[in-house]
Protein backbone atom coordinates (compact mmCIF):
# COMPACT_ATOMS: atom_id res chain seq x y z
CA UNK A 1 0.00 0.00 0.00
CA UNK A 2 2.73 2.47 0.95
CA UNK A 3 4.63 1.85 -2.30
CA UNK A 4 1.54 2.61 -4.37
CA UNK A 5 0.71 5.59 -2.13
CA UNK A 6 4.21 7.01 -2.47
CA UNK A 7 4.90 6.28 -6.16
CA UNK A 8 1.50 5.71 -7.77
CA UNK A 9 0.39 2.64 -9.66
CA UNK A 10 2.62 3.11 -12.67
CA UNK A 11 5.62 4.07 -10.51
CA UNK A 12 5.79 0.66 -8.85
CA UNK A 13 7.06 -2.46 -10.59
CA UNK A 14 6.25 -6.08 -9.89
CA UNK A 15 9.86 -6.38 -8.69
CA UNK A 16 9.32 -3.52 -6.22
CA UNK A 17 6.18 -5.18 -4.92
CA UNK A 18 7.59 -8.68 -4.56
CA UNK A 19 10.69 -7.32 -2.82
CA UNK A 20 8.59 -5.28 -0.36
CA UNK A 21 6.21 -8.17 0.35
CA UNK A 22 8.97 -10.78 0.41
CA UNK A 23 7.43 -13.15 -2.12
CA UNK A 24 8.16 -14.36 -5.64
CA UNK A 25 6.15 -13.03 -8.60
CA UNK A 26 4.17 -16.28 -9.04
CA UNK A 27 2.95 -15.98 -5.44
CA UNK A 28 1.83 -12.39 -6.04
CA UNK A 29 -0.12 -13.43 -9.13
CA UNK A 30 -1.59 -16.41 -7.29
CA UNK A 31 -2.78 -14.24 -4.39
CA UNK A 32 -3.96 -11.16 -6.29
CA UNK A 33 -4.29 -12.20 -9.92
CA UNK A 34 -2.33 -9.18 -11.16
CA UNK A 35 -0.63 -5.99 -10.13
CA UNK A 36 -3.98 -4.27 -10.67
CA UNK A 37 -5.64 -6.72 -8.29
CA UNK A 38 -3.04 -5.96 -5.63
CA UNK A 39 -3.51 -2.22 -6.24
CA UNK A 40 -7.26 -2.50 -5.70
CA UNK A 41 -6.67 -4.48 -2.49
CA UNK A 42 -4.24 -1.77 -1.35
CA UNK A 43 -6.85 0.91 -2.12
CA UNK A 44 -9.48 -1.03 -0.16
CA UNK A 45 -7.12 -1.34 2.80
CA UNK A 46 -6.25 2.35 2.57
CA UNK A 47 -9.90 3.40 2.52
CA UNK A 48 -10.83 1.08 5.38
CA UNK A 49 -8.05 2.32 7.62
CA UNK A 50 -5.81 5.27 6.85
CA UNK A 51 -7.59 7.00 4.00
CA UNK A 52 -11.07 7.09 5.39
CA UNK A 53 -11.93 9.92 7.68
CA UNK A 54 -15.23 10.03 9.44
CA UNK A 55 -17.55 12.48 7.68
CA UNK A 56 -20.16 11.78 10.35
CA UNK A 57 -18.03 13.87 12.72
CA UNK A 58 -19.63 16.80 10.93
CA UNK A 59 -22.88 15.81 12.65
CA UNK A 60 -21.80 17.35 15.96
CA UNK A 61 -21.35 20.74 14.29
CA UNK A 62 -24.03 23.36 14.87
CA UNK A 63 -23.48 25.49 11.74
CA UNK A 64 -22.52 24.90 8.14
CA UNK A 65 -19.26 26.82 8.64
CA UNK A 66 -18.36 24.65 11.64
CA UNK A 67 -19.18 21.49 9.66
CA UNK A 68 -16.93 22.63 6.81
CA UNK A 69 -14.13 23.48 9.25
CA UNK A 70 -14.34 20.06 10.91
CA UNK A 71 -14.31 18.27 7.58
CA UNK A 72 -11.33 20.16 6.19
CA UNK A 73 -9.30 20.05 9.41
CA UNK A 74 -9.82 16.29 9.52
CA UNK A 75 -8.61 16.10 5.92
CA UNK A 76 -5.48 18.14 6.67
CA UNK A 77 -4.62 15.91 9.64
CA UNK A 78 -5.07 12.84 7.43
CA UNK A 79 -2.83 14.05 4.59
CA UNK A 80 -0.07 15.47 6.82
CA UNK A 81 0.07 12.76 9.49
CA UNK A 82 3.77 12.32 10.38
CA UNK A 83 3.60 8.50 10.42
CA UNK A 84 2.12 8.20 6.92
CA UNK A 85 2.85 9.12 3.36
CA UNK A 86 1.80 12.69 2.59
CA UNK A 87 -1.32 13.30 0.56
CA UNK A 88 -4.28 11.08 -0.18
CA UNK A 89 -3.78 7.85 -2.11
CA UNK A 90 -7.25 8.10 -3.65
CA UNK A 91 -7.24 11.83 -4.45
CA UNK A 92 -3.91 11.71 -6.23
CA UNK A 93 -4.19 8.22 -7.67
CA UNK A 94 -4.45 7.61 -11.41
CA UNK A 95 -5.24 11.21 -12.37
CA UNK A 96 -3.20 10.61 -15.50
CA UNK A 97 -2.29 7.14 -16.67
CA UNK A 98 -1.57 4.91 -19.60
CA UNK A 99 -4.73 3.93 -21.54
CA UNK A 100 -4.16 0.31 -20.52
CA UNK A 101 -5.00 1.34 -16.96
CA UNK A 102 -8.23 3.20 -17.73
CA UNK A 103 -10.33 0.75 -15.70
CA UNK A 104 -8.27 1.46 -12.60
CA UNK A 105 -8.59 5.19 -13.23
CA UNK A 106 -12.39 4.81 -13.48
CA UNK A 107 -12.39 2.89 -10.20
CA UNK A 108 -10.54 5.72 -8.47
CA UNK A 109 -12.87 8.31 -10.00
CA UNK A 110 -15.81 6.31 -8.62
CA UNK A 111 -14.17 6.24 -5.18
CA UNK A 112 -13.72 10.03 -5.31
CA UNK A 113 -17.34 10.42 -6.39
CA UNK A 114 -18.49 8.22 -3.49
CA UNK A 115 -16.62 10.47 -1.06
CA UNK A 116 -18.30 13.49 -2.61
CA UNK A 117 -21.65 11.79 -2.03
CA UNK A 118 -20.83 11.02 1.61
CA UNK A 119 -19.86 14.64 2.19
CA UNK A 120 -23.05 15.92 0.57
CA UNK A 121 -25.08 13.59 2.77
CA UNK A 122 -23.22 14.73 5.89
CA UNK A 123 -24.02 18.36 5.00
CA UNK A 124 -27.78 17.69 4.76
CA UNK A 125 -28.55 19.08 8.25
CA UNK A 126 -27.03 22.41 7.21
CA UNK A 127 -27.98 22.83 3.54
CA UNK A 128 -30.68 21.76 1.13
CA UNK A 129 -29.83 18.87 -1.20
CA UNK A 130 -28.73 21.02 -4.16
CA UNK A 131 -26.60 23.36 -2.05
CA UNK A 132 -25.09 20.34 -0.27
CA UNK A 133 -24.15 18.66 -3.57
CA UNK A 134 -22.62 21.88 -4.88
CA UNK A 135 -20.70 22.56 -1.68
CA UNK A 136 -19.52 18.93 -1.51
CA UNK A 137 -18.09 19.23 -5.03
CA UNK A 138 -16.30 22.43 -4.03
CA UNK A 139 -14.99 20.91 -0.79
CA UNK A 140 -13.69 17.81 -2.55
CA UNK A 141 -11.85 20.03 -5.03
CA UNK A 142 -10.28 21.93 -2.12
CA UNK A 143 -9.44 18.66 -0.35
CA UNK A 144 -7.76 17.33 -3.50
CA UNK A 145 -5.73 20.53 -3.73
CA UNK A 146 -4.80 20.23 -0.06
CA UNK A 147 -3.71 16.64 -0.69
CA UNK A 148 -1.44 17.69 -3.53
CA UNK A 149 0.02 20.56 -1.53
CA UNK A 150 0.65 18.16 1.38
CA UNK A 151 2.53 15.84 -1.01
CA UNK A 152 4.58 18.87 -2.04
CA UNK A 153 5.55 19.42 1.60
CA UNK A 154 3.35 22.38 2.50
CA UNK A 155 3.12 22.72 6.28
CA UNK A 156 -0.18 22.02 8.07
CA UNK A 157 -0.25 25.64 9.33
CA UNK A 158 -0.24 26.90 5.74
CA UNK A 159 -3.01 24.46 4.83
CA UNK A 160 -4.97 25.77 7.83
CA UNK A 161 -4.92 29.21 6.19
CA UNK A 162 -6.83 27.73 3.24
CA UNK A 163 -9.39 26.30 5.64
CA UNK A 164 -9.77 29.60 7.50
CA UNK A 165 -10.36 31.50 4.25
CA UNK A 166 -12.87 28.99 2.96
CA UNK A 167 -14.75 28.81 6.28
CA UNK A 168 -14.92 32.61 6.42
CA UNK A 169 -16.55 32.59 2.99
CA UNK A 170 -19.04 29.90 3.99
CA UNK A 171 -19.89 31.79 7.20
CA UNK A 172 -20.38 35.05 5.30
CA UNK A 173 -22.60 33.39 2.73
CA UNK A 174 -24.63 31.63 5.44
CA UNK A 175 -25.25 34.90 7.30
CA UNK A 176 -26.95 36.53 4.30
Amino acid sequence: MRLFWRHGYEGVSIGDLTKAIGIAPPSLYSAFGSKAGLYQEALNRYEQSLGSFDVTRIGSATTLAEAVRRLLETAVRAVTHPDRERGCMVSSGMIACHPDHAALARDLAARRDAMRGRIAQALEPFADAEEGRCLARHLVAVMQGISIQARDGVAPAELQEIIDDLVAGVAARSSR
